[in-house]
């Protein structure tokens, strides 16, 4: 790969430009995301959108000093929960989505901002195309998939956006950075990130690396050093707080409950990204194409002379790092649902347009076409459905609540609202037909996560709990300090200032990230003050929950809380 081209005068304007016109626009963005955090935002809701009340959970938890994995089974890692509770804390009304969305800050800035100081230095117009994707993709809380027709945002595949955005950054820096120094440290900020976000990130962003060493961009020295500063925080983790080996723990419970075919996976993940996936291939078919020569002459230099520089030399080329990413990508979405495919291959594309400049006029056009095709579809996706949201919630209405306080912070189409105000009146009324179409194991609907009359139907639900629950308590001269729901999310710590029980899993999908509940998990259940059971609609995953749990229910007293939701009762001792 070619270095970064200097500008003319360069020498001159590295002598005088003192602040990075790229650090100066990243300190305009960070005021102004402090400034909308600030202020009463809503979004409309969107399918599935609450996989933003594991975050809510997570972090709830946090506060109360539980600790991940230790304490709370959780499907990835504990970093995303850590920054959530540090942004509630400090911007408690925000809009959730965003915050979840821009918190995320902390992590990317500080690795990418002295390397993109550094593409400036030499040529400021690559440094700005690197900057604005990953502002487009780092801002707007939006998949690369659609599963929706109405314009809303996305709730849903907040961790693998978060991944894919710190791939990003440590593309970037693999990509562009020399000084070994700098790229030390940000291997390593980016790879414990990763690791603590997702652990499939964290094994992408080792292919990667480990490519870019034995293609001789990151020296021996670099490896150790950033392999030394990973280590020593892990250790420092463990020491404090036994997190990182009951981490581990849970990896290897995910793992035993999520065993299939691998290869059925990288086929379904190249279909679903076969825009982007498809165009890479064909990039990656030219590239090969047009450094062919270059490529076996540096082949013929290494059998000859077997040595690490020119194995490294034949490395270190356009065609090979691009067939590594394409791979890290695809093996990256074989574990995802929802999220930003593949935009980390930005960088690398950056770079191989630029390079593509000095090909034959033939050669070039091609190459930039496919470099075209395979890199703007997520950033036009992206700022297209966002553009649309914002323009469709100018003719929504909030979603009517009481108590679900920022969780509550969204709008939809007014008719979506009454359909789901009526469905969660037909769900109440007509309990036996839900639940006999649960019981032959269907849902409602096939789709019924990703409807967003649904997403609407559970926050009245839920809103309507956190009545039942007041009233009850004060009516009776009660307080439920534990309460745990037998559904996917847990939201009533948040809400009502309470605790979750420990040992429990968050994220509650029965079928991929709930393992059979141990002697510890089923005694904090039986200790928790407040079980409830929603029914609004009765589905087959709180029926799996309720039966997995079933034993720590028994003695209980069972009430109808409210016309969505049945409670379970701990006798007072």
């Amino acid at each position: 790969m070619a270095s970064i081209p200097d500008s003319p005068g360069q020498a001159v304007l590295s002598s005088t430009r003192r602040i990075p016109a790229t650090a100066v626009a990243l300190a305009m963005v960070v005021v102004a995301i402090v400034l909308l955090l600030c202020l009463p935002l809503t979004l409309p809701v969107g399918s599935m959108y609450w996989d933003l009340v594991v975050y809510f959970d997570g972090s709830q938890r946090l506060l109360s000093g539980q600790v991940p994995s230790v304490d709370f089974f959780a499907p990835v890692g504990a970093l995303g929960y850590a920054l959530f509770a540090a942004g509630r804390t400090i911007f408690p009304d925000a809009q959730p989505l965003l915050l979840a969305q821009w918190m995320l800050l902390v992590v990317t800035l500080p690795p990418l901002v002295p390397v993109l100081a550094f593409v400036e230095a030499r040529a400021r117009g690559m440094a700005f195309a690197l900057l604005v994707p990953f502002l487009v993709f780092q801002l707007l809380p939006m998949n690369v998939e659609q599963t929706s027709n109405y314009p809303s945002v996305d709730g849903f595949g907040l961790y693998n956006r978060q991944v894919t955005e710190v791939l990003y950054v440590l593309m970037t820096a693999l990509v562009f950075e020399r000084r070994q120094r700098v790229l030390a440290f940000a291997i390593a900020w980016c790879v414990t990130a990763l690791f603590f976000l997702k652990i499939t990130g964290f094994i992408s962003a080792g292919l990667l690396c480990a490519f870019a060493f034995l293609a001789g961009r990151v020296a021996l020295r670099t490896a150790i050093v950033s392999l030394a500063a990973f280590l020593l925080v892990l250790a420092a983790i463990e020491l404090g707080s036994g997190l990182f080996s009951a981490y581990i723990g849970n990896i290897l419970q995910l793992v035993a409950l999520n065993e299939g075919v691998i290869a059925t996976r990288f086929l379904q993940a190249a279909s679903i990204h076969f825009g982007i996936f498809g165009a890479g291939l064909c990039l990656l078919a030219s590239v090969a194409y047009a450094g062919g020569r270059s490529a076996l002459a540096a082949a013929g230099t290494f059998l000859r002379r077997p040595r690490l520089p020119a194995f490294a030399a034949l490395l270190d080329r356009d065609m090979a790092w691009l067939a590594v990413a394409l791979f890290t990508g695809l093996f990256f979405e074989t574990q995802n649902t929802g999220g930003q495919a593949f935009i980390f291959l930005w960088p690398l594309l950056l770079h191989i347009a630029v390079a593509a400049t000095g090909l034959a006029p033939q050669r070039a056009v091609l190459v930039l076409t496919l470099v075209a095709a395979t890199a703007m579809p997520p950033l036009v996706n992206v700022l297209h459905r966002f553009a649309r949201a914002l323009v469709g919630q100018l003719q929504y209405v909030e979603v009517p609540q009481t108590h679900l306080r920022s969780l509550g912070a969204v709008t939809q189409r007014a008719e979506i609202v009454e359909r789901a105000i009526a469905m969660k009146a037909i769900y109440a009324s007509h309990r036996g037909t839900y639940a006999a179409i649960a019981d032959e194991g269907y849902l409602p609907g096939f789709l019924l996560y990703t409807d967003i009359d649904y997403q609407v139907t559970w926050l009245l639900a839920t809103d309507e709990a956190v009545s039942a629950i007041l009233a009850y308590e004060a009516a009776n001269g009660v307080r439920f300090e534990t309460i745990l729901p037998l559904n996917f999310v847990n939201p009533f710590p948040y809400l009502l200032d309470r605790q979750a029980p420990r040992h429990v899993a968050i994220g509650a999908d029965p079928s991929r990230a709930v393992p059979r509940p141990d002697d510890e998990t089923l005694a904090a259940i039986r200790d928790t003050d407040l079980v409830l059971y929603p029914t609004c609609p009765i589905t087959t995953a709180n029926i799996e929950l309720r039966d997995l749990y079933r034993s720590a229910l028994e003695g209980r007293r069972e009430i109808a809380l409210s016309p969505c939701w049945t409670a379970y009762l701990r006798d007072p001792a």
